[in-house]
């Protein structure tokens, strides 16, 4: 399997090449985000290893870039041990994993592993269903160009609801994965916020997305209703 490593510390970036290769992978390297945004577009990888802090384009910017053009190789970030901020930015960007940095190399070598058996499957950053778009990240969601102003467990509902887009989920469903396994509240207080978001999303653009199956649960049209 071909890795990309894209690591401007020459140090760093020779070590991991020669580890991975003794491990049966083909690396190719990058010492730039430039250079490693080019050789990840014209190249097929298992995997690529991709360093925060590079010239000319930082790891953020590479991973966006890729993401935004629906090429979902599986990145494994490599971050400075405060770089916090960094690493939630980078896995809001669509990177799957991250190191920080110094790390162990069979750790390294576990967590490619993982990510490789994953798979290169689509992972958006921002969630859609027909001109349903929510963003997790940001917290945001719009139909449309227009944007809804939704509350924290609106926003939550939804987002569970949009995930499973055609399927149906039973009110406790949403429950369990909305609000707490141990909740002994009233259960209809699903149909609640179901309400609150037909009355956000759905009446003020006369579409209908979320559905109601009786006795069976909810369903929101994957083409956004």
């Amino acid at each position: 399997m071909r890795v990309l490593v894209v690591e401007d510390e020459t140090g760093l970036a020779q070590g991991l090449r020669r580890g991975l290769e003794a491990e049966g992978f083909a690396v190719d390297t990058a010492a730039s985000g430039v250079d490693g945004l080019w050789l990840a577009r014209e190249h097929s990888y298992a995997v690529i290893l991709l360093d925060i802090m590079l010239p000319g384009l930082n790891g953020i910017g590479v991973c966006a870039a890729l993401r935004a053009e629906r090429n979902w190789t599986p990145i494994l970030m490599l971050t400075a041990r405060d770089g916090i901020g960094d690493q939630v930015d980078g896995l809001d960007t669509g990177a799957d994993d991250y190191l920080t940095k110094p790390f162990s190399f069979d750790v390294l070598l576990a967590r490619m592993r993982a990510l490789i058996r994953r798979g290169a499957g689509e992972r958006p950053t921002v969630l859609v269903a027909g001109d349903i778009r929510l963003d997790p990240a940001s917290r945001r969601v719009w139909r449309g160009e227009t944007f809804v102003d939704v509350t924290a467990r609106e926003f939550a509902v939804l987002e569970f609801l949009i995930r499973r887009a055609g399927q149906t989920v039973s009110k406790r469903d949403i429950l369990n994965n909305v609000w707490d396994f141990d909740f002994e509240g009233d259960p209809n207080i699903v149909e609640v916020y179901i309400r609150h978001l037909r009355n956000k999303l759905d009446r003020p653009f006369n579409r209908a997305a979320i559905e109601t199956l009786r006795g069976a649960g909810y369903r929101l049209a994957d083409d956004g209703g």
